[in-house]
């Protein structure tokens, strides 16, 4: 079957992706003011300016430096045929079903191998050493981090052949559950249970913020909540409790870290410590 796309939504796809994120920010913005699930640690106006700069720099970075992006390179695979999903000629609602789910295997594949190898972890832990849990913790990953997860996005989007509204369902997705589950809200303890089944929820992600290294090397899914249960990744809480424990790393405790200029030049900053895998200190 062929997967077409209008010109109109190839050509509002970031309009589509903005609007999300204006909305779903605002909104777990208000949430976290409303219905806060730990006291912070360092007000909004220490920490947002640097996280909500380097949220800016990466689309600027990513539309200066790379000239395709996966929905242009679906859209090509399409007209040329290439890929999995064309070579299996899918029904067009499968594909794209089976699209959202690939692409958020590959990224959480992607996330442990940023936390396996000492080098990628120097560039991904950025993320890790903001020194509270919110709504800008979704957004605050290093350039090099963006660059190389846009490239590991259009290997698995060549080999795929997806439908190009697959791969903006997916974006979407991944942009919107990034700051929902880095977001500090309240969410009573039944409901968490069940929204963990069919989603990463806030408590689930935030031990993967812990200080404690083998609290950080786990839950590494964004979207789905199934890939830390299958290979083994998925921590229920913190040994510590939510309220007590300690967001960041041992490396970066000072205010000084929350400056952009610091947060920058993290990856040629200290060693690595005991955080990639293999590296941590048992619990």
């Amino acid at each position: 079957m062929r997967y077409n796309m209008s010109a109109l939504m190839v050509l509002s796809q970031e309009a589509i992706r903005f609007a999300a994120f204006v909305a779903v920010f605002a909104a777990m913005a208000l949430w976290e003011s409303a219905m806060p699930r730990r006291r912070r640690s360092f007000p909004r106006t220490a920490r947002w300016p640097g996280n909500l700069a380097v949220a800016a720099i990466n689309p600027l970075i990513e539309f200066y430096l790379l000239s395709v992006t996966p929905v242009g390179l679906a859209m090509l695979a399409s007209a040329r045929g290439w890929g999995l999903m064309r070579a299996l000629s899918l029904p067009w609602t499968t594909a794209v079903v089976l699209t959202v789910v690939a692409l958020d295997m590959v990224i959480y594949l992607q996330h442990v191998m940023f936390h396996a190898v000492p080098l990628l972890w120097r560039v991904h832990r950025m993320h890790h050493a903001d020194l509270d849990f919110d709504v800008t913790t979704g957004l605050r990953f290093h350039p090099v981090e963006i660059l190389v997860s846009l490239v590991i996005k259009l290997g698995a989007v060549a080999a795929l052949g997806p439908p190009a509204a697959g791969v903006i369902a997916f974006e979407v997705a991944l942009n919107t559950t990034s700051m929902f589950n880095h977001a500090n809200v309240h969410i009573p303890e039944r409901v968490d249970r069940l929204l963990r089944l069919l989603v990463v929820t806030p408590d689930m992600h935030r031990v993967h913020h812990s200080m404690l290294a083998p609290e950080t090397n786990s839950n590494f899914g964004f979207n789905l909540p199934w890939w830390d249960r299958l290979f083994g990744t998925y921590r229920a809480q913190p040994r510590a409790g939510h309220e007590a424990m300690t967001i960041g790393l041992g490396q970066f405790r000072e205010a000084v870290e929350l400056r952009l200029d610091r947060m920058l030049w993290q990856p040629f900053r200290a060693g690595v410590g005991d955080y990639p895998i293999g590296h941590e200190e048992t619990t």
